[in-house]
């Protein structure tokens, strides 16, 4: 398999457009729901869990789908010529629509879309890339989605204050773009070993019943580190609004702060779970975590909002901005060096199954952080900062869970 670190870059536009919508997604839509339609934190938690719950079963259904596509383009092309030009139509009407019952249609169309396509664009980069050489093709291909969050965040609170609908239609023009360089430049391979078929429930029987259980305590790590930080992106422009007291545009460019060490450190992350393993680089990368977010638990009110400086392109640097940018640093080294790890635990022919098994993981995370939450922050009298107590443990968990995983490394061949 010939490896060029060019074709990644090209290939990590498609994961450069997927981060574009989540990232304006997320920060947007909970505002709108409480803003313009006066919903409870319980059902924004509920909405916002919406389209984790369509991908939990469109992902893993389509990474197995993929793997038996046969298309003159390739087996992932032609769900990413399909899912794109839906997905942006969709997500440039979410802001025109006025009423409860068109914003509902408009959301659920766009994250049906995503998931019809999200999958196949991920198992690409493994499809094209060796196995020792994964780790850093992963740090690529985030990197070039952190660029994407960034944008997202830091351009679209300026854009936000224009006009809030004016981040929506920009992201579906990217994300087209996106998707035109990617089928332009990518060319997929179109022949390959015919292998027994297995859908996602008998792949999970084989994890199940896998005797060391590497895979089943990796997947298990992967829904536990995602339950704290999913929950807390998802709520984290109204925990600026609420607890910090900012406006939710800040809370956006807060997270920019944290999407900018991401994407610093997303390439030397690579090369770091390459040299000294990818599970050692992925728990330290918890520990990391877990104590930013605690630390933002524990400290005063007023340390947190108190401006440190003010930087170019990044605005006022609060105290806050520390412990998130620590949480970049920490969520490069666990997410570059996990999607690896998990396909690295099959054969080529199965790289789109294994790679909707690890989203299947995590997106029942996304479901159960942002449910969970919600609930969590009405039981405690809107207590928004319950979101950074809870978050630690289940990172602690994941980490307890890593000690057990013996398999995932990279292979030379």
């Amino acid at each position: 398999m010939k490896f060029s670190y060019g074709k990644i870059f090209l290939l990590g536009f498609g994961f450069f457009g997927v981060s574009i919508l989540n990232a304006l997604y997320n920060s947007y839509v909970p505002n709108f729901l409480q803003s313009k339609f006066g919903l409870s934190t319980s059902v924004i938690g509920f909405f916002m869990a919406l389209d984790n719950i369509a991908a939990l079963f469109i992902q893993p259904t389509v990474g197995v789908w993929s793997d038996s596509v046969r298309t003159k383009i390739g087996r992932r092309m032609p769900f990413i010529l399909i899912g794109v030009p839906l997905s942006a139509i969709a997500f440039g009407l979410i802001p025109l629509a006025g009423i409860l019952p068109f914003f509902v249609a408009c959301t659920t169309s766009f994250f049906l879309a995503m998931a019809f396509w999200r999958t196949p664009v991920v198992a690409l980069m493994p499809d094209i890339t060796p196995s020792e050489k994964r780790s850093q093709a992963n740090g690529i291909i985030n990197f070039m989605g952190g660029v994407g969050g960034i944008i997202a965040f830091l351009a679209g609170s300026a854009m936000y204050k224009i006009n809030p609908g004016l981040p929506f239609w920009v992201g579906s023009g990217l994300v087209i773009l996106a998707a035109l360089l990617v089928f332009l430049f990518i060319k997929e391979q179109t022949e390959f070993v015919e292998t027994e078929k297995h859908n996602i429930i008998e792949s999970l029987v084989e994890v199940w019943n896998d005797k060391d259980k590497s895979a089943l305590r990796l997947l298990f790590a992967i829904f536990f580190w995602f339950l704290g930080y999913t929950a807390i992106e998802a709520f984290f422009t109204l925990y600026a609004r609420n607890h910090l007291g900012m406006p939710v545009e800040d809370g956006s460019r807060l997270l920019g702060h944290l999407s900018l060490l991401f994407v610093l450190f997303a390439l030397p992350s690579g090369f770091i779970g390459a040299k000294f393993g990818r599970r050692a680089t992925i728990s330290v990368g918890i520990i990391l975590l877990a104590s930013a977010i605690f630390g933002i638990s524990i400290t005063p009110l007023a340390t947190l909002t108190n401006v440190l400086t003010k930087l170019p392109v990044l605005g006022e640097i609060p105290g806050i901005s520390i412990f998130l940018m620590v949480g970049g640093i920490a969520w490069a080294l666990i997410n570059i060096n996990s999607l690896p790890m998990v396909v690295d635990m099959t054969t080529t022919a199965r790289i789109g199954t294994f790679t909707g098994l690890y989203y299947l993981f995590s997106t029942l995370s996304a479901i159960a952080g942002p449910i969970s939450n919600g609930a969590l922050i009405r039981l405690t009298g809107n207590n928004y900062n319950t979101l950074m107590a809870f978050a630690p443990i289940t990172l602690l968990i994941a980490l307890v869970l890593m000690f057990g995983v013996k398999r995932g490394e990279a292979q030379k061949m």
